[in-house]
């Protein structure tokens, strides 16, 4: 893949920049997972990871066993108002190892490239 600059990756999905040409096009970012794909400015991609944060708090939900219902679906939503995803436990875990790897790369990025450089 020669048209992208990977930033993160798990198993469920992958965050990259489009490069055009030799140009890297930084001013979003392509998030893929579940046969979906969303284009997210940084402030976006902060905000779905703070909606994701609401998200895991909201549904910390465990059985009478304490065992985590796995087979639960409940509804994520995006910094995009009209579109909310149905998804699992365990895909949200995947989706917040997303977006959390996404951003940690980012400000690594952000700081040694920007502000830690001497």
């Amino acid at each position: 893949m020669k048209d992208i600059e990977q930033i993160y990756r798990n198993d469920f999905g992958i965050s990259f920049y489009w490069k055009e040409g030799n140009q890297i096009i930084s001013d979003k970012i392509q998030l893929l997972f579940k046969q979906m794909g969303f284009y997210f400015s940084v402030q976006e991609l902060n905000e779905f990871h703070d909606l994701i944060e609401d998200c895991v708090t909201d549904h910390h939900n465990y059985d009478l066993n304490g065992v985590k219902r796995a087979f639960d679906k409940f509804l994520l939503k995006t910094p995009y108002v009209a579109l909310d995803l149905e998804i699992s436990p365990i895909e949200l875990n995947s989706i917040k190892d997303l977006v959390d790897g996404s951003l940690f790369r980012l400000n690594l990025n952000e700081y040694i490239y920007g502000s830690g450089m001497n």
